[in-house]
């Protein structure tokens, strides 16, 4: 599978298969994150991979109560090293939040390729989540994302074309002509 390919098939898995991840397929995962891009090459982040069933059960009641989250066998929690990170995005903003989304991309687009689902959480309580993992007090819980094999395969079909904005509103060339507010 190409890029385009993973791209075209990943999709926001919310049902999951109890099987297994095999440990090459997770040293490929733990690549993809590794390998991602971040602002200066700082690498300001940990990831927590959570594959026992109790641990993820609390990630998932810290998590809004989305229990679904807790069939994935593996957990990945995104932690941003805040003080590590590029303090000047933009002129004015820390980096945290888009070198773990990049990562995280990585590892969607990776999971893809293996025949994995993947879902962004971004709804989930960090002070419950940072006591569930023994998280310390500078280090940011910016996302997780469960990992697994979909319920049923379906759940990777091919990206519906019609559910996707057309170019005309998300593209403009040389100077902004989207939408002003």
């Amino acid at each position: 599978m190409n890029v385009m390919d993973a791209i075209n098939n990943r999709r926001s898995v919310r049902s999951y298969s109890p099987n297994s991840i095999p440990a090459e397929v997770m040293e490929r995962m733990r690549r993809a994150l590794r390998l991602a891009p971040s602002a200066c090459n700082l690498q300001p982040w940990h990831f927590v991979m959570v594959n026992d069933p109790e641990i993820r059960a609390q990630l998932a009641t810290a998590a809004k109560n989305q229990m679904w989250i807790a069939d994935a066998p593996v957990i990945v929690v995104g932690c941003g090293l805040v003080e590590q990170a590029y303090k000047k995005m933009g002129g004015s903003h820390n980096s945290i939040d888009i070198d773990i989304a990049i990562a995280f991309d990585h590892l969607s687009l990776a999971a893809a390729q293996e025949g994995l689902g993947t879902c962004w959480i971004g709804a989930f309580d960090e002070a419950s989540v940072k006591h569930v993992l023994d998280v310390p007090a500078k280090v940011k819980v910016v996302a997780m994302m469960p990992l697994g094999y979909p319920s049923t395969p379906d759940l990777l079909a091919p990206c519906d074309e019609g559910r996707r904005k057309d170019d005309a509103e998300i593209f403009s060339t040389n100077k902004y002509a989207g939408p002003r507010e």
